[in-house]
């Protein structure tokens, strides 16, 4: 499991956790948490735990004194782990940091469930021929995206017109302009429906996520730009609609629990026992869908012209809004301000937009590159 301590590793390993007899944890990583990975490999009778902050080995080792559980830190540790043996893997790690690791654990050619859209958004065409090169099965765990997996499985490609990922809204949904600009980390952090790491609760405020899950599933699905939509979905019940050549339109619905998509791919091709709150379609008594404000959340837009555009443009955009995102949590960038910052570096970054990246070092000195770029922006923004 790469990610454990993030919000999906934890609901991965409250799943796996359930029936311990079942499986067998061959390893564990963690970003900076050394204590709580450590708590996670002993809980779940770890092998190896890897913390990619080496400052937090001492931290890991102590906890695991005495345990028997091997234990690691750096990135060479990280991608080591990710070439273990397994059977099944997620790749959780969030960001651009996720990359090199989840394309070793896709070189094992075995299930891989993928939370990391950064691997698809940054280098989705060398990702993706990874995965065909190894033979891998590669499980979306995204809602949305899991969700068209279930509605399109079986359905030829050439007989899917449309497939339209929905999107909450966030909590901003209905504000003003005004009030959005106003509007700091706490507020935004406050989702709806799903309870999120920071970095993809603010993606969700902005609808930059939903934007990054349309390049996303662009690799995902080897569907055309044209044919991918979002659709606002204010209770997070619907999590994607595919529309048939038929005019038949398919839809997944559960409620908003990120552990049945987690677990959809932990048990694929069969289904587990999942303990979430069961759909009370009468209790619930109307869903509503609405088309997205381009003029609130730009952020939308600009992923699309990504889409568009091609060629390392996901690379870009990626990059700038986790600078942009990691600014705002830090107060130091309006909300607003996220998407201009965002739109500012694609403009600044042209020439890096052209490239066609072969390697994952590529992506990655095309993503270093454009950083530097956006936090050059960021005092104008300020």
């Amino acid at each position: 499991m790469l990610g454990a301590t993030g919000s999906i590793g934890e609901s991965t390993l409250d799943l796996v956790g359930r029936d311990p007899e079942a499986y067998e944890v061959v390893a564990l990583t963690g970003c900076k948490n050394g204590t709580r990975l450590a708590e996670l490999a002993i809980q779940h009778r770890a092998k190896l735990a890897v913390v990619a902050d080496p400052d937090s080995y001492k931290d890991l080792t102590s906890a695991l004194a005495g345990t028997g559980i091997e234990a690691a830190a750096g990135q060479k540790a990280l991608l080591d782990a990710a070439s273990r043996p397994a059977d099944w893997i997620m790749a959780a790690i969030v960001g651009a940091a996720g990359l090199k690791p989840t394309l070793r654990a896709v070189r094992q050619g075995t299930a891989t469930a993928l939370a990391n859209k950064e691997c698809l958004v940054s280098a989705g065409s060398i990702f993706m021929a990874e995965v065909a090169r190894h033979g891998t099965t590669l499980l979306p765990v995204d809602s949305e995206h899991s969700a068209a997996l279930q509605a399109m499985t079986g359905t030829e490609p050439e007989r899917i017109e449309r497939v339209c990922l929905t999107a909450s809204g966030g909590p901003f949904r209905t504000w003003s302009l005004e009030q959005m600009a106003a509007a700091d980390p706490e507020q935004a952090l406050k989702h709806p429906n799903w309870s999120m790491g920071a970095k993809v609760t603010i993606d969700s405020a902005t609808l930059m996520n939903k934007g990054l899950e349309l390049l996303e599933a662009h690799h995902l699905f080897a569907l055309p730009p044209e044919k991918l939509d979002v659709l606002v979905h204010p209770q997070s019940i619907v999590h994607c609609l595919v529309q048939m050549s038929d005019g038949a339109v398919l839809a997944q619905l559960s409620c908003p629990d990120m552990r049945t998509p987690i677990a959809y791919s932990l048990a694929w091709p069969e289904r587990m026992h999942v303990p979430n709150d069961r759909l009370d379609l009468a209790e619930i008594g109307s869903l509503t869908f609405e088309a997205p404000d381009p003029e609130r959340f730009p952020a939308l837009r600009l992923a699309k012209e990504a889409l568009a555009a091609g060629g390392s443009a996901g690379t870009v955009l990626n990059a700038a809004n986790e600078v942009a995102v990691a600014a705002f949590l830090e107060k130091r960038l309006g909300f607003l301000a996220i998407a201009g910052l965002v739109e500012s570096t694609l403009a600044a970054c042209a020439d890096l937009i052209c490239l066609e990246p072969r390697t994952a070092d590529d992506v990655l000195e095309i993503d270093k590159e454009t950083r530097r770029r956006a936090r050059g922006w960021l005092p104008r923004f300020a």
